[in-house]
């Protein structure tokens, strides 16, 4: 059975069993992949907090040609959203998390896409505003996967906030200014596009909606 150790980005866990948890992860050079994390309930020796959504983490996985699951032998974390400052940021964690599992084909290798979780991660932090980011990181994602029209109707504000987009890493996405206003008139039409292309509203919107409440 063939031994790898990737970079990854993990994006979702679920129980297995009483002790164990499988584990959706994108990996930079071999896509996403599923796998089983032995023991991973009963004890945080082995994984400890390298299991979050978004954890940026170094792995190692040993899989076996015919099975859909392979096996996670270890999970180091590199960069961890537990370490942002604020439960806004944590939220948009899993927030951010959910919608590249959805968008990330099973083995299918997009680098692209992988740089667009880590970079997102890294601005998240190191205090970038959740709110512009999160614009940033949906304005990207639908444009990756060819799902972003061309013919929006924005005003002149969201307009050149979206241009600014393009050019920029998403740790310098404050730069461009914002305004609340233009934030929450990009957020209407980034959600309505999103939950056409999955047909539903992503889980973690409803997180995001009481965490802004409170």
């Amino acid at each position: 059975m063939p031994l790898h150790t990737a970079e990854a980005l993990v994006l979702r866990t679920y129980k297995l069993g009483e002790a164990d948890r499988i584990v959706v992860f994108l990996t930079r050079d071999r896509g996403k992949k599923r796998g089983v994390a032995p023991n991973a309930r009963k004890s945080r020796k082995r994984f400890g907090a390298a299991l979050e959504p978004l954890t940026e983490v170094r792995v190692s996985y040993t899989e076996k040609e015919g099975r859909d699951l392979v096996l996670v032998n270890y999970a180091e974390p590199v960069r961890s959203p537990m370490s942002a400052a604020s439960p806004e940021a944590l939220g948009y964690s899993h927030y951010f998390a959910e919608l590249i599992d959805e968008w990330a084909a099973e083995a299918d290798v997009d680098e692209r896409l992988y740089r667009l979780g880590v970079s997102s991660l890294e601005a998240l932090v190191t205090g970038v505003p959740v709110e512009a980011l999160a614009r940033y990181f949906e304005c990207w994602l639908l444009r990756l996967q060819g799902v972003y029209p061309h013919d929006l109707r924005l005003s002149s504000d969201a307009a050149t906030f979206l241009e600014g987009v393009r050019k920029i890493a998403p740790r310098e996405v404050d730069s461009l200014g914002a305004t609340t206003r233009v934030l929450r008139e990009i957020e209407l039409i980034h959600r309505k596009l999103i939950a056409m292309h999955l047909e539903r509203e992503p889980r973690s919107v409803r997180v995001l909606n009481e965490l802004r409440r409170s």
